[in-house]
């Protein structure tokens, strides 16, 4: 491992070279051809900051319950305050976590080459003994899902304030698939790994699911399909199929729930038995989408705004591939109030779940059911 010294906070730290730390794989594996394969893998060196273990226990007071922020599929974040004052947030791995290496690999592999105001920054990583920690840039806010999803933090995004938030996820994963050094598919887009900072700019999280993609290549297929039900793309979550197109059908479904306030997963429960993608719609159909509209939204919202981000999640979130935009056609209709928009056509995964339940599958004649028999309305951890 090549190393070098750096000082930060008046305490000595290291930087490692990447490529000396994750060797070189051969491209045919599956597991690194999921995750860190294409560019990734035998590029020039990069150096990345080493964080001491010490600091970090001494930043987040030896990991206490207090400072703990929450839990995902890696495992438990906890905010640290280093000693200048400066917050942190650490991620640290769970010797539970099955695919918690990888992830890490992975994060640490990817997230050192992308720089962008819409994606969270990472500052460092500790490699000591049975510790493997990432440290981030502390978010303030947290993620998006604790204001949307709650009847009165909801109240604080405003229209202007979710429109921003639209854009500014809009733009960060157009970076990600078209405008950064690499290629790269998140395949794990959602309001919770969408962390907002003090002025609730919305950042991108979690890389640890992501893929590169090199050269001409356009999509991939995994054995191991990782992410979220409910934001995977049909094509990804049956055939394990994945590309841009996935995630924009990831950021069609989060697009539909910051407008509505409501979750696509479990959406059923109060919307006698259908999804979010099925209610939003058939509200379409009906010419009533402003009934999809958070009602905490009706003083702020521009009727005109709102139908027209409607009509782009729809766009998105169309069961066929071929037939969503790109990022960078979303973020132009994003901006354009001139722009004529196509007609979206059904949504993937908008069967009823109901009919689901019955076995009665919908005619293919049917102007608003799938005949595709399967919600995936739970979410289930990676």
């Amino acid at each position: 491992m090549k190393l070098s010294e750096n000082y930060t906070d008046g305490k000595r730290m290291k930087r490692f070279d990447l490529f000396f730390f994750f060797p070189k794989r051969k491209i045919g594996d599956d597991e690194s051809n999921d995750t860190l394969g294409g560019e990734a893998q035998g590029e020039s060196h990069q150096e990345f900051p080493i964080f001491p273990l010490g600091l970090a226990l001494e930043a987040t007071n030896h990991f206490s319950r207090e400072n703990k922020l929450g839990e995902g599929g890696f495992g438990p974040v906890y905010k640290g305050i280093l000693a200048d004052g400066k917050e942190i947030a650490v991620k640290r791995l769970s010797r539970s976590s099955g695919q918690g290496l990888q992830e890490f690999k992975n994060e640490v592999t990817l997230i050192a080459k992308l720089q962008h105001k819409n994606l969270v920054r990472l500052l460092g990583c500790c490699l000591d003994g049975n510790e493997l920690l990432l440290i981030y840039e502390y978010m303030p806010n947290k993620s998006l899902d604790l204001f949307l999803f709650d009847s009165t933090k909801g109240a604080q995004l405003d229209w202007k304030r979710r429109i921003s938030i639209i854009n500014g996820i809009a733009r960060g994963l157009l970076y990600l698939h078209e405008d950064s050094r690499l290629r790269v598919i998140h395949r794990d887009l959602k309001t919770s790994n969408v962390l907002l900072d003090h002025e609730m700019n919305p950042k991108i999280s979690d890389f640890g699911m992501a893929r590169i993609f090199s050269g001409n290549q356009n999509e991939a297929n995994t054995n191991r399909v990782a992410g979220t039900y409910g934001y995977m793309a049909p094509e990804y979550a049956m055939e394990g199929v994945f590309s841009v197109k996935s995630d924009v059908f990831s950021f069609g479904v989060l697009l539909l729930e910051i407008i509505s306030g409501k979750r696509n997963s479990g959406f059923y429960l109060s919307e006698h038995g259908q999804s979010l993608l099925t209610y939003a719609w058939k509200l379409w159909c009906k010419g009533e989408a402003l009934e999809l509209m958070d009602p905490v939204l009706k003083q702020t919202c521009v009727d005109a705004e709102l139908l027209k981000c409607i009509h782009i999640g729809l766009l998105c979130v169309q069961e066929d591939p071929a037939h969503r935009p790109n990022m960078s056609s979303v973020v132009v209709m994003l901006a354009s109030d001139t722009a004529t928009l196509p007609p979206p056509t059904q949504p993937a995964f908008s069967v009823d779940r109901i009919a689901a339940k019955s076995g009665q599958s919908s005619s293919s004649g049917s102007k608003f059911c799938s005949v595709n028999e399967i919600t995936l309305s739970n979410v289930y951890p990676r």
